[in-house]
């Protein structure tokens, strides 16, 4: 419904009610009708779904399954591995889910408790819950708007609507209809909203929409849309399920065969397990976690804090950054940046010269007069932004309203759209007018209106908010003046155009985003000129195909013509909660992967609905804190494109750990399948293998997440978010390897027997150490390791150095032998076993080398 279109009069009669409220008894009746007024939370998972959830995964029931069958058979060392491990993981990802679902209640803690109304023509206080359609609510300064209202009094009524609308202003109201149908909420002066909060005036206002059905109720709605995963999610659960089919058909496979062979069938099903352990990286899950738990705590150094662990990795991905424009671009506080005086233009450097003329002089008197700021003891000037931005300015240039005390006034009003102050001059009186230059002009003599207003015009292009000066002698002071008195025969002073300025660094983020691929977009609840102003100034328009659209020009838009433009789109201003949820979704069906900034109750579905949801920490509400993904300490953009270089760097170490644990499984899968076709009994057990996966596999590929970002991290484009963790060589790296430790591992095998040597801890020892050679070779896919150093990763080389001494421990220690079923090997079968492992790391060593080679031949020499 369009109550904003409508008068007073008709939105009464529509509603049944009058000026003097409700009766009780209209109000039960609506009451029962209508519910209470209270936002609803959707449907809530319980803890034990939550928890149970964390189960479905289809590798987690494999483990399960082969867990379960080796305490059947007797084998309850393996049984308790396997069920820690998942257990681990299943509380982990309880606890970050657990987190993610406190968006809606922050929501139902904005709701104020109490409401004065109208009823029966008595003004009662009376628990907001209660409020029905048709009430008349009185509102005044601190007032929290308790549910939509149409405004039926304003009395220099000013509201904050930064929460719902991103109007970084209280906004000024009143009472007339609005003639157009289709606003945006920040655009309904006549109305007020649900979880707003009266900063000035007073008035009163008939209540159009309660609970679910108010702005804030619509906005509850959206945040219960279903999250997307991210893309670390995707590769994994594809990943999973490839793996997982694997592994199925490998024991079955396997089990048939020896079957038919008339092999043991407790033997059969013993290997099968060790198969299905070989293939699966236990560790991978909690290596992840560790991860990406490590660079979070990283990036509280950044002045980012992250709420939920995968949007560490998310940030690599990042293709679109849609911003909020107050505070995360600009510094969100005004500032004088253009004078105008005697036709003359100053920018905010050269405001010195005012001084050198008397008007000049006497409008910088008029900025620091006719102020409503306040200078404290500390020298700080609280206030109003605009009157705080004025203030500065005078002071900048030595004067202060210390001293010239405000002897009368004549106050602001929405109407009149001026102030006038009264101070002491000499022997007689001035008024300092300020106020809306059109309005102003015509209370001003002697004036050229039309150029001064033209020089509106050039400043309002500008983005600029311009406020125009004036002044006048008076013989005595006035006991009671009034403007139609005292507002006449002005001498004009001059026009100050303010601005909410970009902050000086994000010009420069703004161009790493751009060489990095990262298409920056500005989405505000802010007027298209500001925007736009802002934008150029920026970088984020830089081309005559960057288009700016409005809210209200997206809704008259077509939707095949707007996911046409929509990458071609740089500003969107003045938009609605839905609509900022409809670019996010569109930007994401062109395949993109999408972070958003924000700070109010009308930003969290979006920052919900998006890739990575970026929370300002410092002006957020609680609803876009829980809603994100993660939080800006600073509100700062170019934070962001730091964070998305931090997140850049994880992925690649991901990457390279992901890499090295598949290789190391893929290796221990080759030595258990080929070794019996090769007539050599099965090389590894079941706790052989946990343990390299845990143990020998965990710490070194943990300690991989160390490595430094490459050199060239933000300046190659975002990777491709259906690119597969196999591409790039990685999955051939993955095989070749493997099959080359496998080899390794069963020739010494083959030899062992053939010699009567401990071949099963020679094979245990050969694999485990192959492993150390392999995570010291793949530290940098170009760099060879006597290039980089040993220590530029010294946890990598300490978990290394852990990895080999417990491997010595459970091969030499009595207490340790039986368990891990290991005997104690001989010198010389230590040294053989030691040479046989270094084989891998000259292979890959070697490999790295001959790609180096290939891309120097590739690339074109320059003159």
């Amino acid at each position: 419904m369009n109550w904003h279109a409508l008068s007073i009069k008709e939105t009464l009669e529509m509603l049944g009610t009058s000026r003097q409220g409700l009766s009780a008894a209209a109000a039960a009746e609506k009451l029962q009708e209508a519910g209470l007024n209270e936002i609803q939370e959707g449907k809530k998972r319980s803890i034990a779904a939550m928890l149970l959830s964390q189960f479905k995964d289809v590798m987690i029931l494999i483990l399960l399954a082969a867990a379960l069958i080796s305490g059947f058979i007797g084998d309850l060392t393996d049984t308790i591995v396997i069920l820690v491990i998942v257990v681990l993981n299943a509380i982990v990802g309880f606890i970050q889910e657990y987190r993610a679902e406190k968006a809606i209640q922050a929501l139902k803690k904005m709701a104020v408790t109490q409401a004065r109304v109208l009823r029966d023509g008595n003004s009662t206080w009376l628990p907001a819950t209660d409020l029905v359609p048709g009430d008349i609510v009185l509102l005044e300064a601190g007032n929290a708007v308790p549910a939509d209202m149409r405004l039926i009094k304003s009395v220099n009524l000013r509201v904050e609507e930064a929460a719902l609308t991103g109007e970084s202003h209280p906004v000024e109201k009143y009472v007339h209809a609005l003639p157009a149908e289709d606003l945006s909420p920040g655009d309904k002066n006549n109305m007020v909203f649900k979880g707003t909060f009266v900063a000035y005036g007073r008035g009163a206002g008939i209540v159009v929409a309660t609970g679910m059905q108010t702005a804030l109720g619509h906005i509850a709605t959206l945040l219960q849309e279903k999250e997307v995963l991210t893309p670390l999610q995707r590769r994994m659960l594809a990943f999973g399920k490839k793996l997982s089919l694997l592994v199925l058909f490998l024991c079955v496979l396997f089990f048939a065969a020896g079957y038919l062979r008339g092999e043991n069938m407790v033997q059969l099903l013993l290997t099968s397990i060790s198969l299905a352990v070989a293939a699966i990286p236990e560790a991978l899950p909690a290596v992840i976690t560790i991860s990406l738990a490590t660079a979070a705590k990283r990036m509280i150094r950044l002045n980012t804090l992250i709420r939920k662990l995968p949007a560490v990795e998310t940030l690599g991905a990042v293709t679109f950054i849609c911003t909020d424009k107050t505070g995360t671009l600009t510094k969100n506080k005004m500032h004088v940046e253009q004078v105008f005086v005697n036709t003359q233009t100053y920018e905010r450097s050269e405001l010195a010269m005012l001084q050198l003329h008397t008007e000049g002089q006497q409008l910088l008197q008029a900025f620091a007069l006719n102020n409503d700021a306040i200078e404290n003891k500390e020298k700080e000037i609280k206030g109003d932004g605009t009157e705080v931005a004025l203030m500065e300015a005078s002071r900048e240039q030595g004067i202060r309203a210390n001293g010239s005390s405000r002897l009368a006034e004549i106050a602001f009003d929405a109407n009149r759209k001026l102030m006038t102050t009264f101070h002491e001059s000499g022997d007689r009186f001035i008024a300092y007018t300020k106020g809306a230059p059109d309005i102003l002009l015509q209370c001003c003599t002697q004036v050229d209106a039309p150029a001064v207003l033209k020089q509106v015009d050039k400043m309002a292009a500008r983005g600029l908010r311009v406020l125009g000066f004036a002044c006048r002698y008076w013989n005595t002071l006035p006991e009671d003046p009034s403007a139609e008195q005292y507002e006449n025969g002005l001498h004009f002073l001059g026009l100050a155009g303010i601005i909410d300025p970009p902050r000086e660094e994000v010009a420069d983020a703004v161009a790493q985003c751009k060489t990095a691929g990262i298409i920056p977009v500005i989405i505000t609840g802010d007027h298209p000129v500001t925007a736009k102003t802002i934008a150029k100034r920026i970088g984020i328009l830089s081309s005559p195909h960057d288009l700016v659209v409005t809210g209200q020009e997206l809704t008259a838009m077509d939707m095949d013509i707007f996911a046409a433009r929509v990458e071609k789109i740089k500003v969107y201003a003045r938009v609605s909660p839905e609509q900022k949820l409809l670019i996010i979704k569109a930007l994401q069906q062109k395949g993109h992967y999408v972070a958003m900034t924000g700070d109010g109750v009308n930003d969290a579905p979006a920052l919900k609905r998006a890739n990575i949801g970026i929370a300002m920490g410092i002006t957020g509400t609680d609803v876009t804190k829980e809603a994100a993904d993660m939080i800006l300490l600073d509100d700062n953009f170019s934070t962001i494109v730091k964070a998305v270089k931090e997140g850049r760097r994880v992925y690649d170490n991901i990457l390279k750990f992901v890499k090295y644990l598949m290789t190391t499984n893929s290796g221990e899968l080759w030595t258990l399948l080929l070794g019996p076709f090769l007539g050599l009994p099965v090389a590894l057990l079941p706790i052989h293998i946990l343990w390299i996966n845990l143990v020998s596999d965990g710490l070194p590929a943990i300690s991989l997440s160390f490595e430094k970002a490459e050199k060239d991290i933000m300046k190659r484009p975002p990777r491709q978010p259906q690119e597969s963790i196999f591409s790039n060589g990685r999955g051939a790296h993955m095989l070749w390897v493997g099959l080359l430790m496998a080899t390794i591992a069963l020739s010494a095998q083959g030899w062992a027997i053939f010699a009567g040597l401990h071949w099963q801890t020679i094979v245990f020892n050969v694999v485990c150490l192959s492993q150390m050679g392999h995570v010291l070779a793949i530290r940098s896919e170009k760099q060879s390791l006597f290039r980089m150093g040993l220590l530029s990763n010294k946890p990598l080389l300490g978990a290394v150095l852990i990895a080999f001494t417990l491997q010595v421990a459970v091969t030499y220690t009595p207490l340790l032998q039986p368990v891990f079923h290991t005997t104690t090997l001989s010198v010389k079968e230590f040294i053989i076993t030691g040479i046989a492992s270094t084989l891998v790391f000259i292979a890959v060593e070697i490999e790295k080398a001959i790609k180096g080679n290939r891309k120097l031949q590739t690339t074109p020499r320059t003159n």
